[in-house]
Formats: structure tokens, C-alpha cells, sequence
């Protein structure tokens, strides 16, 4: 009997095969592999990203906010609960590998009728029974082995999701410390143009104290310095926000954020090109890809985890047991019962409700596929969106700061001209006003980088190995 159940077992682990389509990862589109669209030379280099860009600022006060929102921040801590529940849930699915086992014991007292008791034999006492029952799936069909792979498509794709957060943390607290940084320098700028205003407002009403000019002119110029005062709350109350917003997302409450994250009053810029690697390795980095690959090898194992309840299920079975009229007699080497051998289950009659659970298996499957494809597109979409953006955003500065630069000038020689006479306020007012905002729309422009360069470096992806 040993002998023909070893043989048994043998031949059926033999025979033994995982229904379903074997899964191979999907090609991604051959024009995507090379050299981006929207690289610059001086702008980009084709050196492999980085997934801690934010070092190539050279700024270690950030370094240490993005270490400390990759440790407390909220997001990435579901994040990480997730990947926990997701091999929570796959050390479960590779339970079904091992033998089930099934110990019972029971105690009652009772009475039997006369006709089950030999004549004389007392009808009333304690009846006692205990058994272990094990039994064991013979995987013959890869139900178990197809459940087991997706699974682990879940752990994986649950990591990539961590990875996702990460990237969007790490990017998200670098914004809003150059948010911080940019409006402190914005401040500066207002300020100063403030003061220069100030000046001119003096000279003006001198002038018009001699009659040199009218109280009109006078007017004009104080009511453009008020405009120009009145956009120094507007982006102070925009530093506030993103010193409040850097906190949350360094896991902390507003009125804990270090002093050392609001000190810098400049904005971030790099001295250098940024690396941007190519399609292919942007694909390989970028961990959205990486989860919707991952979610479509789940997917594609469960159509045979579906597909495998048309076929026999296979368990082996064993029991062990003993009833008695007490314990000293359950433990005193009586006769035991057993029980060894095979069981199969087959619902081979009515096979439509499997055959649909196949069909929204391969459903869900091409679903994924889909969702897959979407998101290479999107990853290659953002990227060349971004690389352009920050391309251009480099050029409106140049532009920018010759128009100040010009309006600098500009202002110099009609502030000379009034002393002298040889003007109207009209066009001093003009001077000043154009000055203004040519200085406002190049600090800002230098914010609009910044954010540029955090959409790119977003956009380009990284991963962490460590978990």
C-alpha cells in the first residue's frame, strides 16, 4: 500500500503542469528606446538619471528635507503598509503548498439506547474521541503555482507603487522648499523695487515743489509704488504656504519645521546640464511602468489559476483517530481507526460558471495590457513634455533678463533726464513702470525653473532599493 501511494504521488507530480498562457513581458514601442525629442545641447546630457537628483543642487538642507520626508512622510508610509499586506497576502497563497492539517477532540457524557450496549453493559458514561487529519493538493493543474506567481506580481507591484510615492514625495518637497526659496527672493526683489520707487517719489514731489512738474505726476508715481507695495503680502503670504505645505510633507506640524528650512532666500539653480538618460532607461527606471508590468504578469496568472478549476482537483488524505469511554482509555492503546488514500473533486457537468471566471480572467488581462500600454505612453509623454518646457522656460529667461537689463538702462538715463528738465514725469512714470516689471517677471521666471526643473526630474523617475 506505501508502496502504491509513493508511486502515486510520483507519477502525478510528473505529470503535473500549470494551465494558462506563460507570461513574457510586453515589448515596449522600438521609437522609444533611443534619444529624447526635446533634449538640448547645454540644457540635458545623456548620462543616466539620477534618483537622488535633488543633490545636484548642492544644497544640504534639502538633502536632509527629503531624507526626512522619505522616512515620515504620511503617503509613503501607507505605501509602505501596503507592500507589508501584499506579502501578508502572498505567504498565504504559498500556505496552500504545505499539507493542511486538521487536530479534533471532543468529550461528551451521554446515554445510548439498550439495543446498542451488550446486555448488562452500562448505558450511560463518557464518550471521548480526538483524531488529526491531513491532507495535501497535488498541484497537478498549477492552481496553486499560478496563485502563488500572482501574488508575487502584487508584492512587486506594490514596491514599484512605493517607489511611485517616493518619487512624488521626494519631488513634491523639493518644490515646495524652492517655492520657499523663490518667493524669499521674489520678496527681495519687490522690495527693493519698493525702495527705488520710494526714491523716485521723493524726487518727483521735489520737483513739483519748484514747479518743475505738476501734482499729477506726483500722484502717478506714489500710485504705482503702492501697486508695486501691494505685492509684497501676495508672495509673502506664498512663502508661508510652501514652509507650511514642506512640512506636512517632511511629516511634521507647521511650528515644528526647522528654522534652517525657511533661511534661504535665493532661488535653487543648477550650474550644471542635466542627465536625462534615454527612452529605454526611462522605462526601466520609471516605477509606474515598473507596477502596471507587474500588474499585468498578476493578471495573466490568475487566468490560470481560473482555468485550472476545469480540471480534477487532487488531494491526498489521511486520518488518525480513537473513541473511548475515557481518557485512560484513549491513551491506553486501543484499537485505532484510519484512513489513507485520494480524493478527487471534478465539476466537469456544469462548466459555465468556471468558463466565465476565464473570460473576465483574460478581460482583466487585457485591461492591464491596455493600462500598461497607457502608462509607457504617459511616462514618455511627461518626459518630453517636461524636457521641452524647461528648454523653453531657459530661453523666456534670456529673453527676460535683456529686457531688464535694457529697462535697467533705461531707467538710469530718464531719472538723469527728469533732474535735468529734459522730460515729463509721463515718461519717467513709463521708465519706472517698465523697469519694475521686467525685474518682477525675471524673479518669477527664475521660480518658474526651478518648478521646471522639479517636473522634469519627476517626470524622469528613479527607484529605491531599499525597502
Amino acid at each position: 500500500m506505501r508502496n502504491f501511494l509513493i508511486a502515486t504521488v510520483s507519477a502525478l507530480t510528473l505529470a503535473a503542469c500549470a494551465v494558462g498562457p506563460d507570461y513574457a513581458p510586453p515589448a515596449p514601442p522600438q521609437a522609444a528606446a533611443g534619444a529624447f525629442l526635446s533634449t538640448k545641447a547645454g540644457v540635458t546630457t545623456t548620462a543616466p538619471a539620477d534618483a537622488n537628483w535633488w543633490r545636484l543642487y548642492n544644497d544640504p538642507v534639502l538633502d536632509g528635507l527629503v531624507t526626512d520626508a522619505l522616512a515620515a512622510n504620511t503617503d509613503v508610509r501607507v505605501a509602505v503598509a501596503r507592500i507589508a499586506k501584499a506579502r501578508a497576502s502572498l505567504r498565504e497563497v504559498r500556505g496552500d503548498r504545505l499539507p493542511s492539517t486538521n487536530l479534533s477532540a471532543g468529550a461528551n457524557y451521554g446515554r445510548v439506547s439498550e439495543g446498542q450496549v451488550p446486555a448488562g453493559a452500562d448505558r450511560e458514561g463518557w464518550q471521548v474521541d480526538a483524531g488529526l487529519t491531513v491532507g495535501y493538493e497535488v498541484d497537478l493543474f498549477g492552481r496553486v503555482s499560478r496563485g502563488v506567481e500572482a501574488a508575487r506580481g502584487d508584492v512587486a507591484a506594490a514596491e514599484a507603487d512605493a517607489d511611485a510615492v517616493r518619487v512624488t514625495v521626494a519631488a513634491e518637497t523639493a518644490r515646495a522648499y524652492a517655492d520657499a526659496a523663490s518667493s524669499a527672493e521674489r520678496l527681495g526683489v519687490a522690495t527693493r523695487i519698493v525702495s527705488l520707487l520710494d526714491q523716485s517719489v521723493k524726487l518727483t514731489a521735489r520737483r513739483a515743489e519748484v514747479g518743475l512738474t505738476t501734482r499729477l505726476d506726483t500722484a502717478r508715481v506714489a500710485a504705482l509704488r503702492n501697486q508695486r507695495a501691494a505685492d509684497i503680502p501676495a508672495i509673502a503670504a506664498e512663502r508661508d504656504a510652501a514652509l507650511f505645505r514642506l512640512a506636512t510633507l517632511t511629516g511634521r506640524a507647521p511650528a515644528d519645521l526647522p528654522p534652517i528650512a525657511a533661511a534661504r532666500t535665493t532661488t535653487l539653480r543648477l550650474d550644471q546640464p542635466i542627465p536625462v538618460g534615454d527612452g529605454a532607461a526611462l522605462l526601466a527606471r520609471r516605477p509606474d511602468v515598473a507596477a502596471a508590468e507587474r500588474r499585468l504578469a498578476a493578471a495573466t496568472a490568475r487566468i490560470g489559476v481560473a482555468t485550472a478549476d476545469l480540471y480534477p482537483k487532487v488531494t491526498l488524505g489521511a486520518s488518525v483517530g480513537q473513541t473511548s469511554s475515557g481518557l485512560g482509555d484513549l491513551f491506553g492503546g486501543g484499537p485505532l481507526r484510519w484512513l489513507l488514500g485520494p480524493l478527487i473533486s471534478w465539476n466537469f457537468l456544469n462548466q459555465e460558471g468556471t468558463r466565465a471566471r476565464i473570460d473576465g480572467a483574460e478581460a482583466d488581462t487585457q485591461a492591464a495590457l491596455a493600462t500598461f500600454d497607457g502608462t509607457v505612453l504617459r511616462a514618455l509623454e511627461e518626459t518630453e513634455t517636461a524636457l521641452s518646457g524647461y528648454a523653453h522656460m531657459l530661453d523666456r529667461r534670456t529673453a527676460l533678463q535683456s529686457a531688464r537689463d535694457e529697462a535697467g538702462i533705461a531707467v538710469k538715463i530718464t531719472r538723469a533726464q527728469q533732474r535735468e528738465g529734459a522730460i515729463d514725469g509721463l515718461a519717467a512714470l513709463d521708465a519706472e513702470r517698465t523697469f519694475a516689471e521686467a525685474e518682477g517677471a525675471l524673479a518669477l521666471a527664475d521660480a518658474r525653473i526651478a518648478d521646471a526643473q522639479v517636473d522634469l526630474f519627476r517626470a524622469l523617475g528613479g527607484r529605491w532599493d531599499a525597502r
